[in-house]
C-alpha cells in the first residue's frame, strides 16, 4: 500500500500530538488497557482511501481558512484512541439494533444520555483532539458531547432516520449539563393528573326537588370573574416574582456564543418525520431548530458527507436553512451529490469519491446494557426545586428504580414530597409518595394483590389519621373505595346484586386500632343508598336507608318516579325491648294520595326486616374495620420483607429461571439415582403387620397377595376421584360465573367484561387439562394394575404359594 504524501497535519499525528509533560491525556493512559489487547486492524492503521479523504480533508481546511478567516477552524480529523487520524464520518457507525427501545429517536436518545456520563472538554471554546470510537464509549460509559453526538448519530441513522451530527455552540447551562433552572419532567401538570378511571364518583343523592332558579346578574357575575381571574394572575405573579427572588441571578457568561457543543440534527423525511429538529445527547431532549439556547452552527456531518455552514448564525440558529444541496448555505466536502439514498442503494456516481465505509466495529448493546443503563447502577440530575435519582433493577433489594424529590427552595435543602417508583415487588407495589407538608403517605399497587388493595392514602401524625383505600372490580363484595377517619367510614360499591353503591358510617372512636375491641361499637348513624332496581316499581324501591342507632329510628326514602318531584319516604321507631309495636311508630309520606298505604301488619315486616338489616350492616361494619386493620399489618410486614419476582424477560429472571431448572435437574437426578439403589419393597408395610413375617404359609401368601390388589386398586380410585373432584369444582365455578355475567352484563363496564372473559378462557384452560389428566388416567390404571399383578407374582417370597 502506498503511503500518502505527509501534511503538515499527518506530521503533527506522528510527532507533536502527544501531550507534553504536565497535559492531561484524554484517553491514551486511560484507555492503555485497550491497546494492550490490540484493537482491529482498522482502528490502528490508514487505508488508501483514508488516506485520500485525509488529504482532501486538510485541503477543505485551508480553503476553509482563506475564505472565511474569522471562523474557527472545522472538526474534521480528530484522534481516535490509538493515535490514529480519523475523520469525523468515518468515526460513525450506522447499526440496526435488534431491541424496539432503540428504533426510536427517542428511545435510542434516552438511552445514550442514561447510559453515559459527561466529560468536560479541556477547553470549553476549543475543539478537542480527540474523538474515540463509539465502541470505547459504550465500553467505558462516559465521553465528551462530540462523543455522545457520534454514538447517538450512529443509532439513529443504523434506524434509518436522516440525522447528522453537529459541531456549534450553546449555552452554558446545556454544555455543561446543568438543569437547575429546569422542571422535572415528572413534575409537568398533566403527569401528575390522576387517570380518569380513578375519579371518585359523586356520591350526593341526586333524587331532591330542584332549588327555585336563582336570578343573577350576568354584569355582576362576569365582574366577579373578571375580578377572581385577576387575583389568579396576581397570586401566580406574586410567586414567581418570590421564585425570581429565591433564584440568584445568572451571571453573565464571559463566553456566551463561543462554547463548543455538540448535538444532533434530523431532518425530516425519513421515518414519517415532519419537521426538523434538533436532540441534545446529554439529555436526550428533542428541540426545535430555533430554539434559543442553540447559539449557532459550524459544521454536520453524517456518514456520508460533511457540510461546513455557511449562513449567519449572530441570531443563533432560528434562521438557518437545511437545505444540504443548496451550497450557497452549505459547503459539502464531497463535491459530487451523494445523499443518503444513494449510499443505501449502493450507487456510486461515475468519477466521483465517495465516503469511505466506517473503521469502527459494528455497535453492541446488550439486553443487560438496557436494564442497567446509568453508569455505577444509578444516576442523579438535580432540577428547578427538585432531584431525580435513576437506578438499575438489581441496585436496591426494595425494587426501588426512580425517586424523585421535591423541594421549596431552590438550594434544596426543605423538602416537600418524595415520590418513588418501584418494579416487580412480590406485594405488587408500583409507586409510595411521601407527603412532608400533608403527612401523608400515598401508595398504587398492581392488580393480583391481597385484598384486591389498587390505591392507599393515609395521613401520620401531627395529622389527623385518616384513609383512603381503591380496590379492583375483582372483590366479591363490590367494593370499589373507603375512605375512614376517626368516626367515620365511607365505603362505595359497584356491580352488586342489591344495588348498594354506598355507606356511610358514623361512630364514636377510632376503632382501626388494633387494641381496640369491637364488640361495643358505639354506632352513631348509618347511611346507604341503592341504584334504582327497574324490576320493582319506583315506590317500592329503596333509594336510601338512614339508619339512626342511637335514636332507635329508621328513615326510608324510596326511588322518584320519572314523573314526580318528590319521592315517597317511611319514618320508622324501634319498639323497645318489651314494648309492642304501633302505629304512631311510623310515618308515611305518598305522593300519590289516591293510593291506598299499606296494611299495619306489611308496615309491621317492613320495620322487622329493616331491624335484621341493622343486625347485618353491623357486623359488615366490624368486618370493615377488621379489614382495615388487616390491611394496616399486612403492609408493615410486606415492607419489613420485600422480594422481587423477576419476570423472565429480564436477565435477572432468566438467570433465576436457569438457576431453578438446573437445581431441579439436580434433584430430580439424586431422587432417581436413590431409588435405583434402594428398590422400594412393596410388601414391608403389610409384613410389618405379621409377629412372624418370615414363616409364611398359602393362606397368609394369599391374604398379602389380595390385601396388595386391594391397596392399589384404593390408590387408583383416589387418585380418579381427585382428578374428578377438580374437574367438577372448576366447571361449577364457570357455570356460576356465566350465571352472574348474564345477569349483570348490561350494567358491567368494559373493563369488568374483559376480565370475565379472562376468567373464562382460564377456567375452560383447566377444564380441558381436567378432563384430558381423566382420560390419560383411566387409560393408564388398566396397564398399571396388569404390571402390579405380574410384578405379586414374580416376588419371589409369594411366588411359590400364589396358584398360576
Amino acid at each position: 500500500m502506498e503511503n500518502p504524501p505527509v501534511t503538515d497535519g499527518d506530521q503533527q499525528v506522528k510527532d507533536g500530538d502527544k501531550p507534553q509533560n504536565g497535559e492531561a491525556d484524554t484517553g491514551q493512559e486511560e484507555d492503555a488497557e485497550m491497546v494492550e489487547d490490540l484493537p482491529p486492524v482498522s482502528y490502528r492503521t490508514i487505508s488508501d482511501d483514508e488516506a485520500v479523504l485525509l488529504r482532501m480533508a486538510d485541503n477543505f481546511q485551508r480553503q476553509y481558512s482563506h475564505y472565511c478567516p474569522e471562523r474557527k477552524p472545522l472538526f474534521l480529523c480528530p484522534i481516535n484512541e490509538c493515535g490514529i487520524k480519523k475523520f469525523v464520518s468515518t468515526t460513525l457507525r450506522p447499526t440496526m439494533m435488534d431491541y424496539s427501545e432503540l428504533y426510536t429517536w427517542d428511545g435510542a436518545a434516552s438511552f445514550v444520555a442514561d447510559y453515559l456520563s459527561l466529560e468536560p472538554l479541556e477547553s470549553p471554546d476549543e475543539l478537542p483532539k480527540y474523538l474515540c470510537s463509539p465502541t470505547l464509549v459504550l465500553r467505558r460509559q462516559k465521553g465528551m458531547c462530540f462523543e455522545f453526538s457520534t454514538l447517538l448519530c450512529s443509532l439513529l441513522l443504523g434506524a434509518n432516520y436522516d440525522a447528522y451530527c453537529v459541531s456549534g455552540y450553546a449555552v452554558k447551562e446545556m454544555c455543561q449539563l446543568n438543569q437547575t433552572h429546569q422542571e422535572c419532567p415528572l413534575l409537568d401538570p398533566q403527569v401528575k393528573v390522576r387517570a380518569a378511571a380513578s375519579e371518585h364518583r359523586c356520591h350526593e343523592f341526586q333524587y331532591q326537588v330542584k332549588p327555585l332558579k336563582e336570578l343573577k346578574s350576568r354584569f355582576v357575575a362576569e365582574k366577579n370573574q373578571r375580578t377572581k381571574e385577576a387575583g389568579e394572575a396576581a397570586k401566580w405573579e406574586k410567586l414567581r416574582q418570590q421564585e425570581n427572588l429565591e433564584m440568584k441571578p445568572p451571571s453573565p457568561d464571559p463566553l456566551r456564543g463561543l462554547r463548543l457543543h455538540s448535538w444532533v440534527l434530523v431532518l425530516a423525511g425519513s421515518r414519517s418525520i415532519m419537521e426538523n429538529f434538533f436532540i441534545d445527547p446529554l439529555t436526550g431532549k428533542n428541540y426545535s431548530t430555533a430554539d434559543e439556547n442553540f447559539l449557532g452552527i459550524e459544521s454536520i456531518w453524517n456518514n456520508v458527507n460533511y457540510y461546513a455552514n455557511m449562513q449567519d448564525c449572530s441570531n443563533g440558529c432560528a434562521d438557518m436553512m437545511y437545505d444540504l444541496d443548496d451550497i450557497n448555505m452549505w459547503e459539502p466536502l464531497l463535491a459530487a451529490k451523494t445523499t443518503r439514498d444513494q449510499d443505501d442503494q449502493g450507487k456510486k456516481p461515475s468519477g466521483a469519491f465517495i465516503m469511505p465505509g466506517s473503521w469502527v466495529d459494528p455497535l453492541a448493546i446488550s439486553k443487560k446494557d438496557l436494564e442497567t443503563r446509568w453508569p455505577g447502577g444509578s444516576k442523579v440530575t438535580f432540577y428547578k426545586k427538585a432531584k431525580l435519582e435513576k437506578f438499575a433493577l438489581e441496585v436496591n433489594s426494595c425494587g426501588l428504580v426512580t425517586r424523585l424529590t421535591t423541594y421549596s427552595d431552590m438550594d434544596c435543602t426543605n423538602v416537600v414530597a418524595v415520590k418513588e417508583w418501584y418494579r416487580f415487588r412480590d406485594d405488587h407495589l408500583e409507586e409510595r409518595e411521601v407527603n412532608y407538608v400533608e403527612h401523608s403517605t400515598t401508595e398504587s399497587f398492581g392488580r393480583g394483590r391481597r385484598f384486591h388493595l389498587l390505591y392507599h392514602r393515609y395521613t401520620t401524625p401531627p395529622a389527623e389519621v385518616e384513609r383512603e383505600m381503591e380496590f379492583s372490580t375483582a372483590r366479591v363484595d363490590g367494593l370499589v373505595r373507603r375512605k375512614e377517619s376517626p368516626g367515620l367510614m365511607t365505603e362505595t360499591y359497584e356491580g352488586r346484586e342489591d344495588f348498594l353503591y354506598y355507606r356511610h358510617v358514623v361512630y364514636n372512636g377510632n376503632f382501626t386500632d388494633a387494641n381496640i375491641d369491637l364488640e361495643e361499637l358505639p354506632l352513631l348513624k348509618v347511611v346507604e343508598r341503592f341504584d334504582r332496581n327497574r324490576k320493582k316499581p319506583a315506590k317500592e324501591d329503596v333509594a336510601e336507608r338512614v339508619f339512626l342507632v342511637i335514636e332507635k329510628r329508621v328513615n326510608v326514602t324510596y326511588h322518584l318516579e320519572d314523573h314526580r318531584f318528590i319521592p315517597p319516604n317511611r319514618r320508622f321507631i324501634k319498639p323497645g325491648e318489651h314494648q309492642d309495636f304501633t302505629a304512631d311508630m311510623v310515618s308515611s309520606f305518598q305522593v300519590d294520595r289516591c293510593e291506598i298505604p299499606p296494611c299495619p301488619r306489611k308496615v309491621y315486616d317492613m320495620l322487622l326486616h329493616l331491624m335484621k338489616d341493622e343486625e347485618v350492616i353491623v357486623q359488615q361494619i366490624k368486618a370493615s374495620i377488621i379489614e382495615i386493620r388487616n390491611i394496616v399489618a399486612c403492609r408493615e410486614q410486606e415492607n419489613k420483607d420485600v422480594e422481587l419476582d423477576f419476570p423472565m424477560s429480564t436477565t435477572k429472571g432468566a438467570s433465576l429461571i436457569h438457576s431453578q431448572r438446573e437445581e431441579m435437574k439436580r434433584r430430580a437426578a439424586e431422587e432417581l439415582r436413590l431409588l435405583q439403589e434402594k428398590k422400594i419393597d412393596i410388601l414391608a408395610p403389610f409384613l410389618a403387620r405379621l409377629s412372624n413375617p418370615e414363616n409364611l404359609n398359602e393362606v397368609i401368601a394369599q391374604q398379602l397377595y389380595e390385601d396388595c390388589l386391594a391397596e392399589f386398586k384404593e390408590r387408583l380410585v383416589a387418585q380418579a376421584n381427585l382428578i374428578q373432584e377438580r374437574y367438577d369444582r372448576e366447571t361449577e365455578e364457570l357455570h356460576e360465573r356465566q350465571h352472574w355475567f348474564h345477569k349483570n352484563q348490561l350494567n358491567m363496564t368494559k373493563q369488568q367484561t374483559e376480565e370475565y372473559h379472562d376468567y373464562c378462557a382460564e377456567k375452560t384452560l383447566k377444564i380441558n387439562v381436567a378432563k384430558k389428566r381423566i382420560s390419560l388416567h383411566q387409560e393408564a390404571s388398566t396397564q398399571k394394575y396388569v404390571e402390579f399383578v405380574q410384578k405379586l407374582k414374580k416376588d419371589p417370597r409369594l411366588a411359590p404359594y400364589l396358584h398360576h
